[in-house]
This record gives structure tokens, sequence and C-alpha cells, in this order.
């Protein structure tokens, strides 16, 4: 647990443990003890670590002697401070941010401090969701630090009197005067660049590539050594002077409401201060709260109990019809028939009415949960016009916007302390757990805790959509595809903004499914309409997921229908290297900075081959290997995945590879890390995730009904191999997801003859 209580015997009162002192008390030298005395509720923001870091972004900068821009700031003494506006959740944007930036400054790492940014507009988006921090900030980092760069040396300049061109920066985090062999420090020339204008974008020298000390250089994350002691704050540790808990009894089903509520046993529990009632959501939920009951109590024991004696009677509304597995079949009908073309090559009909081999498939995905270690937790203080609000969130601003929408409040007025994420995923970029802390701020006049069971997250989460999918290819006589057909039904993302929203938007079916990398001259795509019964969001790798496991499971099917090996066949259907027109893809300017580049897609393809020593192994029964690519994000994968099944139907994972071109990476040992982590994550979703609903309400509630992988489930060797690039920086954290689960689906073909076509592995007999 992150935080942990305990009932002192004497006085028969609930103190609460912060997780940082339960570390500190399991680390120091004394005798294992859970609370020694009182632990004192901290007095306020400026006293609990990482909300004051957050608050003091600004102000570290401002009171800087030299800070050129809002991203960084260089006091007298030397030191560095360096604004990491993204959100950390394991990402390691506090690292590689603040080091691209520190290159172009030529700052020595060791004196750079690095500060987390509030919400605020001034930084450009702060949504760390989407693999987008590095590729959308890359270039502007590069330019704030070779801006104080250039200030500094014409400091030094003035002050020595020389031009301009004889003084350069150096390693040691100084100016030299060439000539003379000199040097001032930066903490010297700080006050006397602060008095220089800033130089225009034109005026900048950006470093070239080869001079680059930490850029593409592999380097630990900046927080590694204070997460391992337990010291940087979490959103569950966040506590401030009267603070209240809440608990609140959310709808069993989506758009349900209280019908009647006796709360008599719940007031009777110790600790327990009153009930508030949360209006339902008005259509379109959005990222409003879910409406239920809350229970405010001065402790979270007595909040968690106090919501299990409330008696409630729930109207479930419309949505009470809803069962998965009638679901399932519905939107396998859809599937199976014409629907809304999405993009067209060549003239498919026409080739599949001549003779020839026809080969069909369909696929299934169940709806996923974020399932992140930390559930949702939020801090608010609602003060009169102002609110100050502390959440793990990965989208500050979309916390203060939310808010001040809930509370009719200008945006401005609300201020968002980010602190550190116990995972995320895309489910803490939905700030409705933050507007339901600021609603009982407001209702109470205290501030509020908000916190989420596992049960809560599990039950209430903004679910990975449930996908269902049919593809049908013409063969000619070498095996080759002629024609191809994909159709995709799914409830789409848009259905959380739009009531009526029943077909994917432009951006899910950009997400391998509009086009297809394969060289295939009669194609198209299409997608069914789908109505959600549930909350729907954006998940790892988000549509990637499903139709990454459709069309490279497909593939491998028409290899082994084609009597050809699967990763030569691949090749073939890679075809010669090219530029994809992708249709409706991704953002402005896809095409022309982000081309789909089919010669990078057969390169990560075929040193993931080289890697893994494909075709080279000898596999005895119940063993095999598979493989798949996926282009994501603008990064280019090839996966590998080797299994080994017992006669039980126990999957084992011995070794994985993976090869990525993610273009220029800013530190491979962060990206190294995601994609090991992506192999965990595609496992657990592959082997056992799942989402079902009973009446509308998810059967689901924790680990042990809605497992992740453990120890002995997850690969057991995961090698990353990161191609070298000079193409521009793409995405990193999501990239590594949509390949793994075909990879291993193809891998157990391989071994058992048994080919997956619906996902989880359980639903086919595996574990």
């Amino acid at each position: 647990m992150i935080s942990a209580e305990t009932i002192s015997a004497d006085k028969f009162v609930v103190e609460n443990v912060s997780r940082r002192g339960f570390l500190q008390g399991v680390l120091s030298a004394s005798a294992f003890v859970l609370c020694v005395g009182k632990i004192p509720l901290l007095a306020s923001a400026a006293r609990i670590g990482a909300p004051s870091e957050a608050a003091d972004a600004t102000a570290a900068i401002g009171a800087s002697a030299f800070h050129p821009s809002l991203f960084v700031g260089i006091h007298s003494d030397g030191a560095v401070y360096i604004v990491a506006h993204r959100s950390e959740m394991g990402n390691g944007v506090r690292t590689s941010l603040p080091r691209i930036l520190a290159d172009e400054l030529d700052a020595d790492w060791t004196r750079v401090t690095v500060v987390q940014g509030d919400g605020d507009g001034a930084y450009g988006s702060q949504d760390t969701d989407g693999s987008h921090s590095v590729r959308e900030f890359f270039d502007t980092l590069r330019e704030a630090g070779a801006t104080a760069r250039l200030m500094l040396v014409r400091a030094a300049a003035q002050k020595w009197g020389i031009p301009e061109s004889q003084c350069v920066a150096d390693p040691v985090h100084s100016v030299t005067d060439l000539s003379a062999k000199r040097k001032l420090s930066y903490g010297d020339l700080a006050p006397l660049a602060a008095k220089l204008p800033v130089p225009r974008k034109e005026e900048l020298k950006l470093k070239s590539p080869q001079d680059w000390r930490y850029i593409g250089k592999p380097a630990p994350g900046y927080d590694v050594a204070e997460v391992c002691s337990g010291k940087p704050l979490f959103g569950m540790d966040v506590r401030v002077e009267g603070m209240l808990y809440a608990a609140i009894a959310h709808p069993p089903v989506l758009g349900g409401k209280v019908k009647s509520l006796d709360d008599s046993a719940t007031l009777k529990v110790i600790g327990v201060k009153k009930t508030i009632p949360i209006d339902p959501f008005k259509p379109p939920h959005a990222f409003q709260p879910l409406g239920g009951i809350a229970v405010i109590a001065d402790n979270t024991f007595a909040a968690f109990k106090g919501r299990k004696n409330l008696k409630i009677e729930w109207d479930n509304g419309a949505n009470a019809s809803y069962n998965s597995s009638a679901y399932k079949k519905e939107l396998q009908q859809s599937s199976r028939q014409p629907g809304k073309v999405v993009h067209t090559t060549g003239d498919p009909d026409s080739e599949f009415a001549k003779a020839g081999k026809i080969v069909e498939a369909e696929y299934f995905a169940p709806h996923l949960a974020h399932a992140s270690m930390e559930p949702p937790v939020a801090v608010a203080d609602v003060q009169g016009e102002k609110v100050i609000v502390w959440s793990p969130t990965q989208d500050p601003q979309g916390v203060q916007e939310e808010v001040a929408k809930a509370l009719g409040l200008k945006k401005e007025n609300v201020t968002c302390h980010v602190t550190f994420l116990g995972g995320g995923f895309g489910r803490k970029s939905k700030p409705d757990y933050a507007v339901e802390a600021a609603l009982l701020s407001q209702k109470t006049g205290k501030p509020v805790k908000v916190i989420w069971s596992r049960e809560d997250d599990i039950k209430f989460d903004y679910y990975h959509s449930v996908a269902a999918m049919y593809l049908k290819a013409s063969l000619d006589d070498a095996g080759r595809p002629k024609a191809w057909l994909q159709r995709s039904v799914f409830p789409p993302i848009g259905s959380t903004f739009d009531k009526d929203a029943v077909y994917a938007g432009d951006g899910e079916m950009s997400m391998g499914w509009n086009v297809i990398p394969f060289d295939v001259p009669n194609f198209r795509s299409e997608n069914g309409q789908a109505v959600a019964h549930v909350r729907i969001g954006w998940l790892r790798s988000v549509a990637n997921i499903y139709h990454a496991f459709a069309v490279q499971s497909f593939a491998n099917e028409l290899a082994h229908a084609a009597n050809r090996d699967p990763y030569d066949y691949l090749l073939t259907l890679l075809g010669s290297p090219r530029t994809l027109d992708v249709g409706k893809q991704g953002p402005p300017g896809t095409n022309e900075k982000y081309p789909y580049d089919i010669a990078r897609l057969r390169h990560v393809a075929e040193l993931a081959a080289e890697k893994s020593n494909w075709g080279k192994k000898k596999f005895g029964k119940g063993a095999g290997m598979g493989i798949a690519v996926h282009r994501s994000f603008f990064t280019y994968v090839a996966t590998v995945v080797e299994v080994e099944v017992d006669d039980q139907g126990v999957v084992r994972i011995p070794h994985v590879t993976t090869v990525l071109d993610a273009g220029i990476v800013a530190n491979p040992e962060m990206v190294r890390q995601q994609f090991e982590g992506a192999a965990v994550f595609g496992t657990s979703l592959t082997r056992t995730g799942e989402i079902t609903a009973t009446n509308g309400a998810v059967d689901q509630s924790n680990f042990y009904d809605y497992q992740v992988a453990r120890m002995n489930d997850a690969p057991k060797q995961v090698d990353i191999h990161i191609v070298e690039s000079t193409a521009p920086p793409a995405g990193a954290g999501e990239p590594g997801v949509p390949p793994f689960a075909p990879a291993l689906c193809n891998a157990i073909f391989a071994a058992t003859g048994k080919r997956v076509r619906e996902l989880p592995l359980t639903r086919n007999g595996f574990s």
C-alpha cells in the first residue's frame, strides 16, 4: 500500500502514516515499527516536498539571477534550475526533457536541479499523453538552452571587451576566452547576462549532433535514488492542515442515479463527518464526476468503512441492459457487414469477385482497464474564488479547465500542483477525480482528499475499447494478396465527448487501420458503428493495440496459407522501400516531417530477425517463435517473441527481442526501459486482460480477477535494440505495446498449431 493508517490503542484515534514516513521507519537502524508517536498533519503546501517544488518552480526560475525563459534559470552561485513541465510516471520525462535543454546550455548536469512545473498554459501543452513529450518539445528546449548559452557568451565578451566570436561555452559550466585561455563561470556571468536582450531565434546556433553531450547518451533517471528511498511525493502522500478524506459510492452502472439513501449506519462510524451527494453527470459524461454519495471523514479508515455501511438503492438507467457477452456478438455481427469506408486503393470488390483463394478471419479484443499501481487520488482546497489542487495528473491544464468549469470559476484561478504518478497509462489525463475533490472542498469549506480504492479504479475506469475485426484477402498462385479488406467495429473514444458518437474518429482509424504497410494493389478499410455502454478512454497505444493484433495476426495466417516462413512472407508483404500514402493520419505535417517510410519498417524487421536468430534456432515440442511489426506514434517497431507451452496450456516467455527506430532518441536508457515495460504490459493485456459487464456493472474489481503479469508470467529476458537515426524524434512510451500481442500469438501458433484470434489467452485454453 502507498499509505497506511494505524490505530493508537491508548487513545483510539486513527493516525495517518505517509508512505515516506513508513519507508523511513523501515530503512532506519531502529527496530521496524509502523508508527512511533504521532505523525502530525503537515501545515501547508510549502512543507510537503514535491508540491512545494511544483509551487516554487516559477519562483525558483524567477529568483534566479538570470532566467531568459520560463524553462530555465541560473543563480549567481552557478546552480541551474530547469523546469520539467510534463508529468513523471516512470516515463522519464523529468530526465529526458531537462537534459535536452542542459545539453544546448552546456550545463554541468551535476549542478542542475529539476523542478516540476504547475499547470500553466505558458509552457505549451502539458498533456503527457500520445508519446509526444520529446517529439513536441525537442526543438523548443534546444532553443531555450541555446538562447541562455548565447546570452552567457555575450555577457563574457562584453565583460572582457572582446569579440563574441572569441568566446565559447564549455562543458565545465563556464565561458572561455579562446585567445587568453581565461574563464568566467556561469554563476559569475548570470547577473550580467540578465541585463542583455534575449536574442532572436535566427541568431541561435544549435549544436551539431556530434557535439551533443547528453542528447542520445544513456543516463539514469534523475529521481531514481529518491524514488527508491521514498522521498518523492506521490498523490497519495499529499496532506494539508485541516484536510478531510472522502470515499465515494459511485453508481455501479454508467449513467445511474441514487434512488434512495439510508446513511444512518454510516453516520455512526467514528470519524465520519457527513455524507454529500454528488450530482450525476449531464451527457456527454466527458470528464465530469460519475455522481453518487461521498462519505466525508477525518481519516481514510472511517471514510471507507462509512461508505461500506451506506444503504443505496440505485436507478441504473438505460445501460443496465448492457451485457458484454451479448454485446460481443453484436460487434462481431456488425463486423461481418459493410461499414463506413475509411480508405480505398484499387478495386478490391472486383478482385474478390474473381476466382482465387480467399482467406478470412475474425479477431476480438476485450475492454481493458488501466490498473496503474496508484489509483486515482487528489486533494483540493477551495478558498473563495481560488482553488489549489494537488494531483498525480497527466494533464494539469486539463485539471484547471475541468475544475474551473465545474465550480464556475476562471481557469486562471485554479492552481494545479503535479505530484509524481504511480503509473498512468492514459487514465490520469482524465481529471474527474480531481473535480470530485474540488466539488467536495467547495461544499465542506475545507481541503478534501478524494481517494479511489483499487476496486473503484477497476470498476469505474475509462476503459480501453472492446473491438471486433473482420479481415479478408484474395491470394494469387504465389500466395501474395491481390486484394485486402479489413473492418473494425468498436465503441469510439468520441462517445466520451459526444453521446451520439458511434463511429471512430480519424485519430483512431489512423492507428494501424486506415492503411496497412503492405504492398497490396487493392485495399479497403472500413469502420462499423458501435454504441458505448461504459466510459471509453485512451490507454497506452490506444487503438493500435487491437488493430496491430488483427493485421499482424492475419499476415501470419496468410503466410501459413501460402506455406511460407512468416518472416520471409512478412518481408514480401512489406515490399520494396517506398513512402506510403497514409490518407487521414496524424497531426498536421505528418507526411512532410514524419512520412511513412517502409524502408525503416523493413529495417527493424530485418534486425529483429537477425538479433533473435530467426530460422537458426531449433525448437522442440510446444516451443516456437513469432514476429510482428507496427508503426505507431511515428516509431517503427519489430518484435519477436519466443514461447514455451506445456501440456496444460501454460505459456512461458523465455525471450523477447524488440528493435525500434524512433528517430533521434533523447535518452536511450529511458527508451529502453519503456520498451522493456511494454513487453510486460503487453504480456498482461494478452494473457489475462479482460473487462466484462453484467447488467451494466463491471464484473472485475481487483488484481485477483483483473490480473497483471506476475514475475512468473513476464518475459524472462527482454532485449531492446535501438536503431541510430537522424530522423526527427518520435514516440517512445507507447509504440512497444502494439506488436507484442500478435508476436506472442503468432509464436503460440508456431508452438502448438492453435490459432489465437480472441484475447486474452485465457479465452483460448491458455494460461
